[in-house]
């Protein structure tokens, strides 16, 4: 999924436009409730190696809350790897080019949403 297809989700179903914070981090946009300042999502391009993977290709990932039950199940899955920036035992951190279908990745968006709202 591109990150241009994620943000047009967000817009349509959570009112969201993507809120670019930090100019030395241009590639970093933080999804928020159109109606307060509480993140549901952050997208970031970071280097497979800070990810922990075998590579030092820029990834777009997204960074979703989840169920803390659900965490070690969803880091078993691939393209779904421990949170890069947010607090792990709550954030997961999801390849946008993984093997994890649209579907499931508007899946983890709007779950998140649901637990930070």
């Amino acid at each position: 999924m591109r990150r241009e297809t994620l943000f047009s989700y967000a817009l349509e179903h959570f009112k969201s436009e993507p809120e670019y914070l930090w100019s030395n981090l241009p590639g970093y946009a933080v999804l928020r409730h159109h109606n307060g300042k509480k993140w549901f999502g952050i997208v970031m391009n970071v280097s497979g190696t800070k990810l922990g993977l075998k590579t030092d290709d820029v990834l777009d990932v997204l960074e979703v809350k989840v169920r803390p039950e659900y965490i070690g199940s969803l880091r078993k899955k691939d393209g779904i790897l421990p949170a890069y920036h947010m607090n792990k035992e709550h954030w997961v951190s999801v390849l946008l080019s993984g093997p994890l279908s649209p579907t499931e990745i508007h899946e983890l968006l709007s779950d998140s949403h649901a637990l930070t709202f």
